[in-house]
């Protein structure tokens, strides 16, 4: 068996990159039951296919929590170890919802720092791209980097996924 998460770790990675599937492992080097917070929100047929796919490939030992907007509030609330797949999808609902994104991040940060058990959190970098044509993707793309730059320097461990393979970018040791 691996050895636990340390108490916070960032998972960042592209679309398919394998990031929640290795969250998933971290998670799962705890005693379970392990917490799955999700803040998806399902508007299509596709994303529900999505959704419904993260789902069958969890086994026995997950309760999953749909938290679209109050995921600081679940983070804070946690009992033991927690995955939060994903925060690009929670800053989208923030940005949408006219939310005080730094006011979440605020939130969600001490809500990470006070959790009693590892916290493994993951989100797509979407940087890495060409600049957005419009104000509302450029928004998003810049609040994703800021988020993730807040984040990894708090993180004990980064980790940044690509074609299935986990990249340690900041390494922190197990507790």
């Amino acid at each position: 068996m691996s050895p636990p998460p340390p108490r916070l770790t960032l998972v960042l990675g592209g679309a398919r990159s394998g990031k929640s599937a290795h969250a998933e492992a971290l998670v799962m080097a705890c005693p379970a039951p392990w917490l799955y917070l999700a803040t998806a929100e399902i508007w299509d047929d596709e994303m529900a296919q999505r959704v419904g796919h993260h789902r069958a490939r969890r086994g026995a030992g997950w309760i999953t929590q749909d938290v679209p907007l109050a995921l600081p509030e679940a983070v804070a609330a946690a009992p033991g170890p927690v995955l939060v797949d994903c925060l690009t999808l929670w800053l989208t609902n923030l940005i949408l919802g006219e939310a005080d994104v730094a006011a979440a991040t605020d939130r969600l940060e001490a809500a990470c720092a006070a959790a009693p058990g590892p916290v493994v959190l993951v989100s797509n970098e979407v940087g890495l791209g060409i600049v957005p044509d419009n104000a509302l993707a450029r928004r998003f793309r810049d609040e994703a980097g800021r988020l993730h730059q807040r984040l990894a320097a708090r993180a004990d461990r980064v980790v940044l996924t690509v074609a299935g393979l986990p990249l340690i970018v900041k390494p922190g040791a197990a507790p």
